[in-house]
């Protein structure tokens, strides 16, 4: 049986009306009872106007008529009806301008980083057109998160051409394009490029994004050369910088070093701890498992005097979840409701994929429509958990119901999301359609991981398709040395 994956990742309409749709699926969803009634209490207690019309063009003289000449020294007026045409054409360019402009800033919000070059190079055809760094700025930054940094170094030597002189905010949003798709050789290019410019010397924001980059690829050799070098040039780290370190450390188990780090941060005037350090400290026991210690260091950074936020007790929902502690996870939650913190798409997320991971779709069902019933926007993840939860359940149709309902609602679709899809068809032994859901997945310029081909490359070798193994080694092989895999 096919699961017709690829022809439900089909985009939607622009001119989709999220508002009926939203209305129309609260209608259709059924309540599901749970078995899990700590989890349940937690729950329950709880156009752009169109432009005007063309002036329609009249002569001011009959034909062979001509103005005469008059000895009146005065000015003459501009006719009331040019006047008028002129208003109206600055009327229609100025509307046709905000509308390009707002198209542009939803493909922003929406990662839409193709669709946003496409509507910026119609924009700069326009006589009107005038470079603004604020619009480079935006652009540099969407291509970095969407793991476009080539293009992104295009785009800015195209700014420089246009006559923008680069910044130092410019420049550090270009270095941490190559940095968050882990090309950090190319990071250190771009910083020593800043350091020979007078006016583009790094600062603490361009070394912190350089160090969170040598810490996602475990090069902590680096880590002290860049200490030494902040230190030359008297920039002194900040609490983000020693906190971008010390989850470093944390997540790889360096526990003498994270130590470390935040013995001197505790001792420190300058970068004291905060709840941000509070929160991953507690992430990275939390994502080990380790509930006890986790627990330990919330009540030592509570006698410190730092206050948790909404984050922190995701993390421990997220914690109590993975354990499958659903009695602890209920009442964290129950706790928000008490203190008034609200529950947030995290939440709901957390809650999601601890029943996902579970393989239990009747709870996960119910906090999808709890979520809904709140009108709290699901996001890229929501949709992995529940195409994860229904694979693990082996309610595959289910799955391509959850992939047509993330293309109602316009959810970006990036890696993770294509790597839950592909996981589904592996599971499903339905070879053929993962193939074309890889396909689109390439055909999007959405580049596929290490996960990617990890899941591919163990669903054709549990069928024996040798061959198919090699050209996908091969094809992995080719993007590591491009150095563009994740």
């Amino acid at each position: 049986m096919s699961l017709s994956f690829s022809s439900s990742l089909l985009s939607s309409p622009l001119t989709h009306n999220k508002n009926k749709t939203h209305q129309q699926l609260k209608q259709n969803q059924n309540p599901i009872h749970t078995h899990k009634l700590l989890l349940r209490c937690a729950f329950s207690s709880a156009a752009t106007a169109p432009p005007s019309s063309t002036v329609p063009k009249k002569k001011h003289w009959k034909q062979g008529e001509f103005p005469g000449f008059t000895d009146d020294s005065r000015p003459r007026r501009t006719p009331i009806k040019n006047i008028k045409k002129k208003l109206d054409r600055k009327s229609k360019a100025k509307a046709w301008v905000n509308t390009v402009a707002e198209t542009l800033t939803d493909c922003v919000l929406k990662k839409q980083w193709l669709e946003a070059i496409q509507v910026f190079e119609m924009l700069k055809e326009q006589p009107f057109y005038q470079p603004k760094e604020a619009t480079y700025m935006k652009l540099l930054v969407l291509l970095g998160r969407c793991g476009q940094p080539q293009r992104a170094h295009q785009l800015f030597d195209e700014m420089v051409e246009e006559g923008i002189e680069p910044t130092p905010e410019l420049y550090t949003a270009l270095l941490a394009a190559y940095c968050r798709n882990n090309l950090i050789d190319e990071g250190f290019l771009i910083i020593n490029q800043m350091k020979s410019l007078p006016r583009c010397q790094p600062d603490v924001y361009t070394y912190s994004i350089l160090l969170k980059a040598c810490v996602d690829a475990s090069r902590f050799e680096l880590i002290e050369t860049l200490y030494q070098e902040m230190d030359e040039r008297l920039i002194s780290p900040n609490t983000v910088t020693q906190n971008v370190v010390l989850s470093g450390y944390g997540k790889v188990g360096m526990y003498d070093q994270m130590e470390r780090v935040l013995s001197g941060m505790l001792e420190s005037e300058a970068c004291k701890p905060d709840v941000w350090t509070m929160n991953i400290i507690l992430s990275v026991f939390g994502n080990k498992g380790q509930i006890d210690l986790m627990e330990r260091w919330y009540e030592k950074f509570r006698n410190f005097g730092i206050e948790p936020e909404t984050r922190t007790f995701n993390i421990l929902i997220g914690a109590y979840g993975k354990k499958r502690m659903y009695d602890k996870m209920s009442s964290v939650m129950e706790y928000m409701r008490k203190v008034q913190f609200p529950w947030t798409t995290s939440t709901y997320n957390n809650v999601i994929e601890a029943f996902a991971d579970a393989g239990d779709a009747k709870n996960m069902e119910y906090a999808f429509d709890q979520m809904r019933a709140e009108s709290m926007k699901a996001d890229t993840k929501t949709f992995c958990c529940l195409i994860n939860g229904y694979a693990n359940a082996g309610l595959f149709h289910k799955v391509i119901s959850s992939v047509q309902l993330a293309a109602k609602f316009e959810i970006p679709e990036n890696t993770s999301f294509y790597n839950a899809v592909i996981s589904a068809c592996a599971m499903a032994d339905d070879l053929m359609e993962m193939e074309r859901v890889f396909k689109r997945m390439k055909d999007k310029q959405c580049p596929p991981d290490s996960r990617t081909y990890s899941i591919m490359v163990e669903a054709y070798r549990k069928e024996g398709m040798n061959d198919k193994i090699y050209y996908l080694e091969q094809e992995q092989q080719e993007i590591i040395g491009n150095g563009t895999l994740k």
